[in-house]
């Protein structure tokens, strides 16, 4: 799930990520959703270290889009808008191929993660426009669209976190991002998505560059569940 990123760096942190540790975040996420999918659908959750695996995804995902909202002019560039757009547009062309993985579980609730995405940038956005209205706004999408996309608030809350610490670095968010994680165990039954903070951390030393490929990471997110029950349904 790529991210677009306005001009510029997050505003001044002591908490720095280069843009080589970013996109491995994103290739690393990508990869253990695959690794979780696979044993979600094709092994029935009974590998538990592909499990465990698969609960640092969604962790790494929202600080990747966290860490690039917060990029300086991304109000002005119009950036938000963008990527809810993407992650809506692609997050309604997953609705068949993840309903048709999660009636194979028993339902098509809650709504795929592009969802959960998109309902973090859309209250990043009107948080970032300030204002009573934007901010009762910003209030009443995060506690309905909370109730509707897989991983909850917790999810969208660690986005935030994210987002508002490398805008205006503070403890307070940061022990903000480690208690959504930690509140992530009422979605996983398991403290796993904790393993995000080392991996995160380790990024840093990453050197080398991957590539981007913008509009792939959006396209691959559909198809991999198209993958996943074609294999399923014609050689499982």
């Amino acid at each position: 799930m790529n991210i677009e990123a306005a001009q510029g760096k997050p505003r001044g942190t002591v908490f720095t990520m280069s843009s080589e540790s970013i996109d491995a975040l994103k290739w690393l996420a990508m990869v253990l959703m695959v690794i979780d999918h696979i044993n979600k659908f094709v092994f029935k959750e009974a590998v538990p270290s592909m499990f465990a695996l698969g609960r640092v995804a969604v962790p790494l995902f929202v600080f990747v889009l966290g860490y690039n909202l917060a990029r300086a002019g991304a109000l002005q560039a119009g950036v938000y808008q963008r990527v809810f757009f993407r992650l809506a547009v692609f997050g309604a062309l997953s609705v068949v191929p993840h309903a048709l993985m999660n009636t194979l579980i028993g339902g098509w609730w809650p709504v795929n993660i592009m969802f959960t995405l998109a309902v973090a940038v859309l209250v990043a956005w009107l948080l970032d426009k300030g204002g009573p209205v934007s901010v009762m706004a910003a209030c009443l999408v995060f506690l309905f669209g909370g109730a509707l996309v897989e991983f909850w608030w917790p999810a969208i809350a660690a986005c935030l976190f994210v987002w508002a610490y490398f805008k205006t670095p503070s403890v307070v968010y940061v022990a903000g991002f480690v208690f959504s994680l930690l509140a992530l165990y009422f979605v996983n039954g398991n403290f796993w998505a904790l393993m995000a903070l080392p991996v995160i951390l380790a990024s840093r030393a990453w050197r080398w560059p991957l590539p981007r490929m913008k509009w792939f990471f959006y396209g691959f997110y559909p198809l991999h569940f198209l993958l996943i029950w074609s294999y399923l349904r014609f050689a499982g």
